[in-house]
């Protein structure tokens, strides 16, 4: 287990979208984050309160939780010299990159020295099966966007949220590290041998009860040219009963490919519905999830008013105004 609480560790993130991990445990377990450590030239700020090592643990924080995730996922040099003083003060680490703390030598050797664990949350643990492709009893909802970081882990979670609190069965089913960190359980799909993505994820969403729903975290985009093999890993895996739609709506390309333009919601529908129908053939398009942090709250109204118009489905900004929209659209399947 990974004690808690937190203090989360932005190190040198470029901007707020490279510290997704520590905004997702800020938001959706504040309870566990003591406040937050940066480095100079840092382009994230989670609003929590800055400490140095020895506050953060005077305040109890007992995890320091790696809350970036870069391009690569690669421990910095600089950020080594923070984790090895962590280590020697009395913390524990967790991360969920792809360089793996247990593959430094220089935080084993600290984290041996003081009796102090290395969490590496982006390890499968299980050995997962080849995708069988037999229909299982339940139901699921998969988040699929145009692009990467725009809104599907939030969208599961506030659905997940919303379900609970009307008394339905559901469970959020996470996929990538932030969702691991905060719920504490979950398939690292990225980190997953090719062949046995869509396996693993069968493995997740298991036979359940006629009327619960798996809120499946997506990952990446299938237009992502980077990162399309793990969304079409949990599209066919997952064999969802309903997917929902998420669009960031100010990127001028996708991310980290600047001479790749953001599809639109239409061309993401098109392209998704078919794929997921060929596991599901009752699979739906239920709703639009638009992250409109970047808007006024004028402009987020009235975008979200044209995308319902134009596309016939509800749009709705989960986070900012709730997603009851979005699970009503899910009980009337």
């Amino acid at each position: 287990m990974i004690e808690t609480p937190y203090l989360l560790f932005l190190g040198d993130a470029p901007d707020m979208l490279a510290a997704k991990v520590a905004i997702g445990i800020r938001d959706w377990r504040p309870e566990h984050a003591v406040g937050q450590i940066s480095l100079p030239g840092c382009g994230a700020d989670l609003g929590l309160t800055e400490m140095t090592l020895q506050e953060a643990l005077d305040a109890g924080a007992k995890t320091l939780v790696i809350g970036v995730a870069n391009r690569g996922g690669l421990i910095s040099p600089a950020w080594k010299e923070v984790l090895v003083k962590a280590l020697e003060l009395g913390f524990d680490i967790a991360s969920g990159l792809h360089n793996l703390l247990r593959d430094e030598a220089e935080l084993v050797a600290a984290a041996q020295a003081n009796g102090r664990t290395l969490h590496d949350v982006r390890v499968p643990t299980v050995n997962y099966p080849i995708a069988n492709g037999v229909k299982r009893s339940g139901k699921r909802c998969l988040a699929v966007g145009t692009d990467c970081s725009v809104g599907k882990m939030y969208t599961a979670l506030a659905m997940d949220k919303e379900m609970q609190a009307r008394g339905m069965k559901s469970s959020f089913r996470a996929t990538g590290q932030t969702g691991i960190l905060i719920t504490g359980d979950g398939v690292p799909l990225d980190a997953v041998i090719a062949d046995f993505m869509a396996g693993s994820i069968e493995y997740l969403t298991p036979d359940n009860d006629e009327d619960h729903w798996d809120l499946i975290e997506g990952q990446g985009s299938l237009f992502h040219v980077s990162y399309s093999g793990v969304t079409m890993a949990l599209v066919h895996g997952g064999q969802p009963d309903a997917l929902i739609l998420c669009h960031e709506p100010t990127r001028s390309h996708m991310r980290g490919l600047p001479d790749y333009d953001v599809p639109t919601l239409e061309e993401l529908r098109d392209v998704a519905l078919p794929l997921a129908q060929r596991a599901n053939k009752a699979c739906q398009v239920v709703g639009v999830s638009v992250n409109t942090q970047h808007l006024s709250e004028e402009e987020a109204v009235a975008y979200l008013k044209e995308v319902e118009d134009r596309m016939g489905l509800p749009a709705v900004d989960p986070y900012r105004h709730g997603a009851g929209r979005l699970v009503d659209a899910l009980a009337a399947l």
